[in-house]
């Protein structure tokens, strides 16, 4: 079996707040940790009103106390938005409080909207251009290469760094950089395809890493039966179709029939973003998971589930482990 880990957004349910669903995350990554799930990372995302993930190394810092031997890290932290020393010393700072056990992801976008990525940076000239200096320079903060200025801590902390994307932007990087990739194909599945055959084409080994590893994203809505995972995958429809229509909400409860009511266009995004989806009970799940690993092969799978009710968040990635970990899943040669 490849490995599985947990992408958790810390979704604020609607009539909750961000305080719960912190605690939320905490309790999903002692599950997911006793499940045996490889890495429990937080992605930050700014001015969304269900999204409590924005502080991502904080978030981290109070996971890594609820927790002992799950890795935790950033998918990701977006560059852009922070001074590279000042990344270096939070996730050194998470590897001082636990040690080996940390990862950073790195991404290119802001993770928001224009407004509010002006107000994280005040400067949007550079942005995302600058992003493979500014991983570089992260890079030499790590390895204590700039004697005038140190990142303490940060230096001398051996933390594997990923980059993230969604196109053939970040395969080109990692593979030049020789840093593992992880694509986002759990909401941007459309180039999944011809990322991977560029990344692994043309990988250059590095210090870090000697041969490619892809890392996909991917959705599991998994519960007793077909009819009520699909209910439950209803709640990010609706925040999908929120988010693309300029109104971000906090995560809605479940609506039975929703896709129905959308018009074919809508619908068709749907079927689009989430076509690297498991939805069913552990059967149909696990078979949808054979069927995307046969096509893909990918090293690992980066599991999210934005699912309203916590219970039944933990309880689909309880199913889906348990249906995966029957014998012969795996890529295919």
């Amino acid at each position: 079996m490849i490995p599985l880990s947990v992408l958790d957004l810390a979704p604020i349910a609607e009539g909750s707040d961000a305080g719960q669903s912190l605690r939320n995350s905490a309790d999903l990554a002692q599950n997911a940790e006793r499940l045996g799930y490889k890495r429990f990372w937080m992605a930050e995302h700014h001015s969304m009103p269900g999204i409590a993930s924005a502080a991502t190394a904080v978030g981290l810092a109070f996971v890594g106390t609820q927790t002992s031997t799950i890795r935790i890290g950033a998918g990701g932290i977006m560059l852009p938005n922070h001074a590279p020393l000042t990344i270096a010393e939070q996730f050194g700072t998470l590897d001082s409080l636990f040690p080996g056990r940390v990862d950073l992801g790195l991404g290119r976008a802001p993770g928001t909207d224009q407004a509010a990525a002006y107000a994280l940076r005040r400067n949007l000239s550079a942005g995302e251009n600058q992003f493979p200096n500014d991983v570089v320079e992260l890079m030499g903060y790590f390895k204590g290469e700039n004697s005038r200025v140190r990142a303490i801590p940060g230096e001398g902390h051996n933390i594997p760094l990923w980059i993230l994307g969604s196109s053939l932007y970040g395969a080109q990087l990692a593979a030049m950089l020789g840093l593992p990739y992880a694509f986002a194909s759990h909401f941007a599945p459309q180039m999944m395809m011809e990322a991977i055959a560029y990344y692994r084409e043309r990988f250059q080994p590095s210090e870090q890493l000697d041969k490619p590893y892809v890392m996909l994203g991917f959705n599991a809505f998994v519960a007793d039966t077909d009819e009520e995972a699909q209910l439950l995958s209803t709640s990010i429809q609706q925040a999908f179709v929120a988010l693309r229509t300029g109104q971000p909400t906090q995560l809605p409860p479940p609506r039975a029939g929703y896709a129905e009511t959308l018009p074919l266009q809508s619908r068709a995004i749907l079927d689009s973003v989430l076509s690297c989806s498991a939805i069913g009970s552990p059967e149909t799940a696990r078979k949808q998971v054979e069927d995307f690993i046969a096509r893909t092969k990918p090293d690992e799978l980066m599991v999210t589930a934005q699912i309203y009710d916590h219970r039944a968040r933990v309880r689909s990635y309880e199913l889906l482990m348990e249906a995966v970990s029957q014998p012969a899943l795996s890529p295919v040669e």
